[in-house]
């Protein structure tokens, strides 16, 4: 934990920019029936029933200094997945930064291992040198802020149906163009010296 909130207490600075990550699932489900649009004084009105269409999953890669937010949306979640999603991120979003400081939890796919089940041991190796790893503890995942802008995505564009993978593309693209645009940043303020205070109870005592 303490980690993580040295992490945070960091100043911006574009070579070593300071990324959150994690990632959800969104079920695609297709209406059977066309929906009643909404009319003056009535909601739009859904049938009940609906159509499963498989999952998706998306990582949310969160600058919260810089303000900025991409999504990728993939049909696994495997150490495949993560590993290429990890690579678009240093090479095609941070290609100039020395190396990517990530906060992210600690989820079996989320290792170095898993670039080597990907890819060469030269780029899997090259990979690994781009990113400063910072896992969040077990039940910390309230530390990662990328988990906040999942929350923000969810309330605001995944929060009804979904029919296929394109449609969800395209509006959560939307949602992050938008959100970029307007650079909404996270102010953390939760520092180690509340932790020591507030969490007390989490440390072990020691007899001085």
């Amino acid at each position: 934990m303490e980690d993580v909130l040295e992490v945070y207490t960091q100043p911006y600075d574009p070579k070593r920019p300071q990324v959150c990550m994690d990632e959800t699932s969104k079920q695609l489900l297709a209406d059977l029936l066309e929906p009643i649009p909404a009319q003056p004084g009535q909601p739009q009105r859904v049938d009940y029933e609906y159509k499963r269409q498989g999952v998706a999953d998306l990582f949310m890669f969160f600058e919260p200094l810089a303000g900025k937010r991409y999504v990728k949306i993939t049909d696994q979640r495997t150490r495949k997945d993560w590993a290429i999603a990890m690579q678009e991120l240093a090479d095609m979003i941070y290609p100039h930064a020395e190396q990517i400081v990530i906060v992210m939890d600690n989820l079996n796919t989320h290792t170095p291992s898993s670039f080597y089940e990907t890819f060469v041991p030269d780029e899997a190796r090259r990979l690994i040198n781009r990113f400063a790893f910072h896992y969040t503890p077990k039940h910390g995942s309230w530390l990662n802020m990328a988990e906040i802008e999942l929350g923000v995505l969810i309330r605001q564009c995944l929060n009804r149906r979904i029919p296929e993978k394109a449609t969800l593309q395209s509006e959560v693209k939307a949602w992050q163009d938008d959100r970029n645009s307007k650079v909404v940043k996270v102010d953390w303020r939760f520092t180690t010296a509340d932790a020591r205070i507030k969490l007390k109870h989490l440390y072990p005592e020691i007899d001085v």
